[in-house]
């Protein structure tokens, strides 16, 4: 696998070196535009703007994300079954230690990994992802999700998704300027000659285009680093089927990810706005469709190496190239598919009270069990107060306990 992380590592390199050149173009153009000689001065805004989000986004970066998903830390007591399986697949992976674990207090099954490096990884799912999917399917979601934390994908995705906010941001304050102020004053003076009206032009075409060719770039970023993390899946589980089984259900669902936006959707195992009501999330800017990923799963046969999944991809996909990189696959095992890794009895609306309670439990829910065998379920402001059981009428005084 180091090889695979470290053609990863090359190939989102290069792309962060043409973001990086773009930028840094668009803040020196900006800056001869808006006034002659200023170049430099636009250079070195547009550097200071890119380390400031950089930095922030190092250090901050998963806790804005997490902020943003309004996403709670769970503890092994929480839910015993999650993070048996998140300690599973980061052995399997190769972690240095198991991430921290999330939840989201939503319907939607969704899931996404961040933190700037395996030391200080995070994974998060949501509340309607456990509701929905047996173990072996989430084994394959947290794999697909700790293959991006082992293939170092979410640094390089917080990093490239800085310097395209911090393209959008220049490129914005440079209209305002160049069509509120300075620009009507350039195109006024004939001082500047034609260098500074070709200059001009740039300018205005970087203004135009430059959040154009970010997004392609990011793009590009984006949705091949979910083909390596389904391969990292497959890779990690030895069963192919319980991510493209996962990714079925999730792409049947028509609850919507209230939490979810354009700048975070990226993050996701599947974009949470591109699933309509038919469950079609194929018609996705960010990532790959998911009827192409689920075949691509279901097309490595008895295999789940690496080299199994690139000549799956290859086959559905059409294209000559695969997407695992070439050191990686001239180092990679021969892996065969396993069976389903556990058995799974329980059943969704058991899955449901689970998770159910969950919740009620982080939002401080009192647990008060009955003789009669009812466990009744009291929200905080009941704390202190007599309470009858509705099926046989013992009254119970509401404390603060754990079920």
């Amino acid at each position: 696998m180091w090889e695979l992380v470290r053609a990863n590592q090359r190939r989102a390199a290069t792309l962060v070196v043409l973001m990086a050149a773009l930028l840094f173009l668009l803040g020196y153009t900006l800056g001869e535009a808006l006034a002659p000689g200023a170049g430099a001065g636009g250079l070195f805004v547009a550097f200071l703007v890119w380390i400031g989000l950089t930095l922030v986004s190092y250090y901050q970066g998963d806790s804005i994300f997490l902020a943003l998903a309004r996403a709670r830390r769970i503890e092994k007591k929480d839910n015993p079954v999650l993070f048996n399986v998140v300690e599973e697949m980061s052995i399997a992976a190769g972690l240095p230690k198991p991430p921290d674990v999330y939840i989201i207090d939503e319907a939607a099954p969704n899931a996404f990994a961040t933190g700037r490096d395996p030391q200080h990884a995070v994974v998060a799912v949501t509340a309607g992802l456990l509701e929905t999917l047996n173990r072996d399917e989430l084994q394959g979601v947290i794999a697909h999700e700790l293959g991006h934390v082992a293939n170092r994908d979410v640094l390089y995705m917080m990093v490239v998704g800085v310097m395209m906010g911090a393209i959008v941001l220049l490129a914005d304050a440079g209209a305002r300027a160049f069509f509120y102020g300075g620009g009507r004053r350039r195109t006024s003076s004939r001082s500047g000659g034609q260098a500074q009206l070709i200059i001009l032009v740039v300018a205005v075409a970087l203004m135009i285009l430059a959040p154009l060719v970010a997004q392609v770039i990011y793009l590009a970023i984006s949705r091949r680093r979910e083909y390596l993390a389904d391969a990292s899946s497959a890779l990690y589980t030895r069963y192919p089927e319980g991510l493209a089984s996962a990714l079925e259900k999730i792409s049947r669902s028509t609850a919507k990810l209230g939490v979810a936006t354009r700048a975070t959707a990226p993050m996701y195992i599947v974009n949470p706005l591109g699933v309509s009501p038919r469950g079609l999330a194929d018609l996705t800017s960010t990532h790959p469709p998911i009827s192409e990923r689920i075949r691509i799963l279901r097309s490595m046969g008895a295999g789940a190496g690496l080299v199994h999944y690139d000549q799956a991809f290859r086959k559905v996909t059409g294209r000559a190239v695969g997407v695992v990189p070439f050191g990686a696959l001239a180092a990679a095992e021969t892996k065969p598919a396993a069976p389903p890794a556990t058995p799974d009895p329980g059943s969704r609306l058991e899955r449901v009270r689970q998770t159910t309670d969950m919740l009620w439990r982080l939002n401080r829910y009192s647990f008060v069990p009955c003789a009669c065998g009812t466990t009744l379920k009291f929200p905080p402001a009941y704390l202190g107060r007599q309470i009858a059981c509705p099926h046989c009428g013992t009254v119970h005084k509401v404390q603060l306990t754990a079920a």
